[in-house]
């Protein structure tokens, strides 16, 4: 059964209708939107603007994870991410750390940050332990196969779906060995990491296939490359078919929608559930 809440640090969030998450860049190369929140005060400028915009949390990155990114030291990371998540805190929703690394995990959920959300599903050493020894954070659970530097050149897979369902399981189930309890997990397939557009595409179509395994869904569409082999559009021309793939995922079944474009999606969401269209 699918949990209908998430457990974080501060907040039980009610999955009841899908939620959105507004995506806050603080870097200066990010795919999408690079430089333009990477400093302190346009980075909380930016969380107080997607709140008004309608977002129901945020989502702070401080590395870029697009294709062929090269890893950010610690230290900067952190200098990036941990100023902004302390003004953050203060916005009455949940804030969401988007890390791979233990250190920045624990020094964020010793500011009060809510979730961890982590593209190599706390793979790396001490990471389980950082997010296990934490009484109540959320984290989400994300699919990549490869890395940053390498996912994009050449992803493989027999059947998609099963693969990136069986590591989700696998590294869902760990956690929960760790003390980890069941309503604090949240899972993405990780559209466009390690993953061609016949494979993103796959897993949008299969995406009901993913709540089998027992936890609400994550999903980040926005402004992804995929959209724009399918539209022929640039990033930032990218708007429209992120908020059409960010309803799709809403409609079969994701809880959460990690997104750029907030009031967009926010308004996609209130048609799609007045006409009945949400699950």
């Amino acid at each position: 059964m699918q949990n209908n809440t998430w457990q974080t640090t501060r907040f039980r969030i009610d999955l009841s209708r899908p939620k959105v998450m507004g995506i806050v860049n603080i870097t200066p190369d990010s795919f999408s939107d690079g430089g333009r929140h990477a400093t302190t005060s346009a980075a909380v400028a930016h969380c107080e603007q997607l709140l008004k915009d309608g977002a129901d949390l945020l989502d702070l990155g401080g590395e870029s994870s697009r294709p062929g990114a090269d890893p950010l030291p610690l230290e900067e990371e952190q200098a990036r991410v941990l100023p902004v998540l302390r003004e953050a805190l203060k916005l009455g929703v949940p804030v969401s750390v988007d890390t791979y690394k233990p250190e920045t995990m624990r020094a964020a959920l010793d500011l009060g940050a809510d979730i961890v959300n982590d593209i190599y599903a706390l793979r790396w050493p001490g990471a389980v332990d950082a997010v296990a020894a934490h009484p109540s954070c959320g984290v989400c659970l994300m699919h990549m196969q490869g890395d940053p530097v390498s996912m994009q050149q050449h992803p493989i897979y027999g059947d998609v779906l099963d693969e990136v369902s069986r590591f989700l399981n696998d590294r869902a189930q760990q956690l929960e060995q760790a003390g980890v309890q069941h309503d604090r997990i949240t899972l993405d397939p990780g559209i466009g990491f390690g993953k061609t557009v016949a494979h993103n595409i796959a897993l949008l179509a299969r995406q009901r296939e993913l709540l089998g395994l027992g936890y609400p869904l994550l999903i980040g569409w926005s402004r992804k490359s995929s959209l724009g082999a399918l539209t022929g559009r640039p990033v930032e021309q990218r708007q429209a078919a992120s908020i059409a793939a960010a309803l799709a995922a809403a409609q079969l079944g994701a809880k959460v929608l990690r997104v750029h474009d907030v009031a967009g999606t926010v308004d996609a969401l209130k048609v799609g559930e007045a006409a009945g269209l949400l699950p």
